[in-house]
């Protein structure tokens, strides 16, 4: 027979949510907080030209400017002060990342437990400013070089650098007082405010190229069906994990001997997440916009710039050898990031340690040579799956034409996970608040007996 307590978290329903003020206090304050990174996504750079800016985004529309504009939420369109957004810490937190799993200091600090996680979250900090220091830089000079900057001079160097610096810095705060005072992962929940920024016009492109004949009534619903079920397949993929079944042994202790434990170690399908495909389309994007960059002076030499055209001819979207060269980055990156992030051997040992062990499998190499096993199966799984999601908007878009940019595969990915984490913490919340009320409830009838 179920408990109270198990009724309530069956029960649970977002009914609940006015009697929750913690929870609506720190909702509003979410939304509070990305609203302001919307307003500043269109507050512009000082000294840049509106039109000469405009003229240069339609020019590169394509390579790896969109990229970054897709993660700022249009502030790279606009040139603003949050034109990097929070890219500089995603990219030193991998870099930090990945160098804690490979060099051995770092992999103590790792080891530290809490602690050595806030120094390493310092580091990705460093790295942040420094990596915003060299972009903002890049940043300032494109547009200088490009043409759209009013009076490109030592001043608008130095004012652009520190803009687009502290814009960054002043991301990063406002993500970590939504992780601390509001509801889900702060820096997650902007880069998703970003992408669902551009879901209007994406809906509206849509409907238009409809409107006009471009594309027909059929391919749309096709197209709205084809969204919702890459949003059902991420959601249920994410979500699914390989369950080991870890035992323990009895135990002596002073009270006597304690029963066999039993445990489970999840693997999930997809553990590279997203990384996979921003690296294999950042790769991809670089040959596009370096022509972009080069302008004109690049075709004066004919051999330099027929090379160049040819590859940018190859490498375009929803191109045979762009979605070829794509799936194989995304495969080839799946396995090299599970196999930096998951020490099969590290895992063992831990086990090991504390008398657990696979049943069926002896401890120590053994083990470790399973869980491999078992982990390259997984990331096949999750690299197809990866595969698919990502490629299949692409090959589309090669098809119909349609601008699926929004609902591509890195897009979609972070919008369904950041959305199905963020709810789970919503429910987290409401369950504690019946949990409370469900306590009060009991020590008032223990008083009134």
């Amino acid at each position: 027979m179920a408990s109270r307590a198990d009724n309530v978290a069956s029960n649970l329903s977002l009914a609940n949510f006015t009697k929750a003020t913690e929870l609506k206090n720190r909702i509003w304050f979410t939304l509070g907080a990305l609203i302001v990174f919307r307003f500043l996504a269109f507050v512009p750079l000082p000294g840049i030209n509106p039109l000469a800016l405009k003229a240069f985004m339609d020019k590169n529309a394509g390579g790896i400017l969109d990229f970054f504009n897709m993660f700022s939420g249009g502030a790279m369109a606009n040139y603003s002060l949050i034109s990097l957004g929070v890219m500089p810490y995603i990219t030193a937190s991998i870099v930090v990342q990945l160098a804690a799993s490979l060099h051995p200091s770092l992999a103590s600090l790792k080891k530290e437990g809490e602690s050595g996680r806030r120094k390493l979250n310092q580091y990705s900090r460093y790295g942040a400013v420094l990596l915003s220091i060299i972009q903002g830089y890049a940043a300032v000079r494109n547009a200088d070089v490009q043409g759209f900057a009013v009076h490109a001079d030592t001043m608008f160097y130095v004012a652009g650098v520190v803009s687009l610096v502290g814009g960054t810095m002043f991301l990063l705060w406002l993500g970590e007082q939504i992780t601390s005072r509001g509801i889900g992962n702060g820096t997650s929940l902007i880069i998703m405010a970003g992408i669902v920024a551009q879901m209007p016009s994406f809906i509206i492109n849509l409907f238009e190229q409809g409107r006009s004949g471009q594309m027909g009534g059929f391919v749309i619903i096709g197209l709205i069906a084809l969204l919702v079920a890459m949003i059902l397949l991420i959601c249920f993929v994410e979500r699914a994990t390989r369950r080991l079944l870890i035992q323990y042994p009895k135990r002596a202790t002073q009270r006597g001997m304690m029963q066999a434990d039993r445990s489970h170690l999840p693997l999930k399908l997809n553990t590279s997440g997203v990384i996979p495909p921003i690296f294999a389309s950042s790769l991809l994007l670089l040959p596009l916009t370096i022509t972009s960059f080069a302008g004109n002076s690049i075709a004066t030499d004919s051999r330099m710039g027929s090379i160049l055209v040819g590859i940018n001819n190859y490498l375009g979207h929803g191109k045979p050898a762009y979605m070829l060269l794509y799936a194989a980055g995304i495969i080839f990156f799946c396995f090299f990031y599970t196999a930096v992030v998951f020490n099969p051997d590290e895992t063992a040992e831990n086990l090991k340690r504390n008398g657990g062990f696979i049943p069926g499998i002896r401890p120590g190499k053994t083990t470790a040579t399973y869980l491999d096993y078992v982990l390259t199966r997984i990331t096949v799984i999750g690299a197809a799956y990866l595969t698919v999601v990502c490629v299949l908007p692409e090959w589309v878009l090669a098809q119909t034409g349609a601008s699926l940019f929004f609902a591509g595969g890195t897009s979609l990915l972070i919008v369904v996970n950041v959305t199905v984490d963020t709810i789970t913490q919503i429910q987290s919340h409401l369950l504690a608040h019946q949990y409370g009320d469900l306590i009060k409830k009991a020590k008032l009838k223990g008083r009134m007996r």
